[in-house]
């Protein structure tokens, strides 16, 4: 039978991090993941870097073709789900059934949310991401979730509000418009190269910083979707 420890190696192999894995009550989530009896949800996705020249190798970063890391994610993790006899599924879900994939990450492992509204992470801060999922039919053996606060808890200065040089992030709301004009500014050119400046002020797991080539994929791909462009998910 499959265990952890075996899915986060196969998981490896294809470019993957196993973020965590929970068994979902009876009821629970069947309906929406289109399975009558889930067993154990899986999350798939990226640690820092660790992951990201699985991507960049791929033919789906060089083809020039829209979506291309939304692409690569389906590509994989459909034939992952395929060998498993599993089900996929992915952050977009579909326009009439969006999947709750922050609340499914919180059942999964230690994140919170954070105050530029990103999932934290205890070990990666906000270097992270989720690129899609698992629902498997059997109830695999999972270790004890232990107890966690957010990092956030222990940070008074909350540099990543102060970062921002447009205060795009203000009493728990985003200003979308002032953060996109800055960013598509000539005075927006550090946070467009070298992704965002909130972001980057986060004092957690500073090791995990995404490279300038992955932030500035991230930057490209956030622009597209709030501008009309190619629609690619951050």
């Amino acid at each position: 039978m499959l265990d952890l420890d075996q899915l986060r190696r196969r998981a490896a192999q294809i470019g993957l991090a196993v973020r965590g894995a929970f068994h979902p009550e009876p009821g629970e989530l069947g309906a929406i993941l289109g399975v009558a009896k889930p067993g154990t949800v899986v999350l798939l996705g990226f640690t820092g870097g660790d992951q990201w020249s699985a991507f960049q190798d791929s033919k789906e970063a060089q083809d020039g073709l829209p979506h291309p890391l939304d692409r690569w994610s389906q590509r994989v993790i459909g034939a992952l789900a395929s060998e498993l006899g599993a089900t996929d599924f992915y952050p977009s879900g579909s326009p009439s059934l969006p999947l709750p994939f922050q609340r499914l990450a919180r059942r999964c492992e230690p994140v919170h949310p954070s105050p530029i509204g990103l999932l934290i992470h205890e070990t990666y801060g906000l270097w992270h991401a989720y690129r899609g999922g698992l629902c498997l039919r059997e109830r695999i053996a999972l270790p004890p979730a232990p107890p966690h606060a957010s990092p956030c808890e222990r940070c008074s200065a909350r540099p990543c509000l102060s970062a921002c040089p447009v205060a795009a992030f203000q009493n728990g709301s985003f200003d979308l418009d002032a953060c996109v004009g800055h960013v598509l500014s000539a005075a927006g050119t550090d946070c467009r190269e070298n992704g965002c400046l909130a972001r980057r002020a986060c004092p957690v797991g500073p090791q995990f910083r995404y490279a300038p080539a992955q932030a500035r994929f991230h930057m490209s791909a956030f622009l597209g979707s709030v501008g009309g462009g190619a629609r690619e998910k951050p």
